[in-house]
């Protein structure tokens, strides 16, 4: 079992900062952030593509250098925020085909995708994973010819049932998920119940830790704020058993979007402790 880090955990500091929160004093650059990622000595990295400045060939076989000088596994993650708005947006299914090369290019294996998202959650859900199941239909056939696997992630949208009936109907080995493990709860929907159901599913993973932020309303995605993993309420030990009993072969990538403010703004420190604590699970799942 293998930890790894995805990018989106320093998202203030790569420019996007969430209207509650503070702009840091510091930015950081993709190369920053792999040059961390081999400080804290991960197995693999997931590279938020909305973080990477260029995706010609030149940079990207740049980047492909360093992380294979740092022996890192990687996964390229295309579709923040929105993905394909629930099927509607064509022009974004274009710029995800495009994508699958770019994934290629530095050597990923897989590609997270969006098919929706939290904006869309409210939305009838049927037609949205009729119009995903054609839209991913037609992408794993390209995806198939670059030998990249394309994992939906449960992105604030669909709950564990949702997720498996949109990855039967698409029924391809180039299709899986992306699990999250906090944004099943963040919708009530136990991590739990829904690993069991897609384990075997699982080509690439986002590892959060929540709780409950005082003075938010019930109703707001960060209701349940990230924590260090370890430090809140969702059982990651547990759902990395499921993971290594079904045979995964990818990495643990910790993710933070929105740090509880009792860590103070410090998403690094919560990284790194995070880091330790899948290295701490990882090594018990193993036995």
């Amino acid at each position: 079992m293998k930890v790894g880090i995805d990018s989106y955990c320093y998202h203030r500091f790569f420019g996007e900062v969430y209207p509650q929160q503070v702009k840091p004093d510091r930015e950081m650059s993709l190369e920053d952030f792999l040059d961390r990622a081999k400080e804290l000595k991960v197995d693999g990295v997931s590279l938020e593509s909305c973080f990477v400045p260029r995706y010609d060939s030149e940079y990207l076989s740049r980047i492909k250098a360093i992380m294979d000088d740092y022996n890192l596994e990687r996964v390229w993650a295309w579709g923040h925020p929105d993905g394909l708005e629930g099927g509607k947006n064509v022009k974004e299914f274009d710029e995800m085909i495009k994508h699958i090369e770019y994934a290629a290019q530095v050597g990923a294996e897989v590609m997270r995708v969006v098919g929706s998202s939290l904006t869309f959650r409210f939305e009838p859900h049927a037609p949205q994973i009729k119009r995903l199941t054609k839209m991913f239909s037609k992408a794993v056939k390209i995806a198939e010819k670059y030998d990249v696997k394309l994992a939906a992630e449960n992105h604030l949208d669909f709950n564990s049932d949702e997720m498996l009936t949109l990855i039967k109907n698409v029924d391809s080995p180039y299709f899986g998920i992306n699990f999250d493990t906090g944004n099943f709860l963040r919708l009530l929907d136990d991590p739990i119940s829904g690993m069991e159901k897609l384990a075997k599913h699982v080509y690439a993973t986002h590892v959060k830790d929540l709780k409950p932020q005082k003075g938010v309303p019930g109703n707001e995605w960060y209701f349940f704020s990230c924590t260090p993993v370890g430090d809140g309420v969702v059982d990651n030990r547990k759902l990395a058993q499921l993971l290594k009993d079904s045979g995964y072969e990818g990495f643990l990538a910790v993710e933070i979007d929105f740090l509880h403010p009792d860590y103070k703004n410090d998403e690094d420190k919560a990284v790194a402790d995070s880091v330790r604590e899948l290295k701490r699970i990882a090594k018990a799942v193993e036995g």
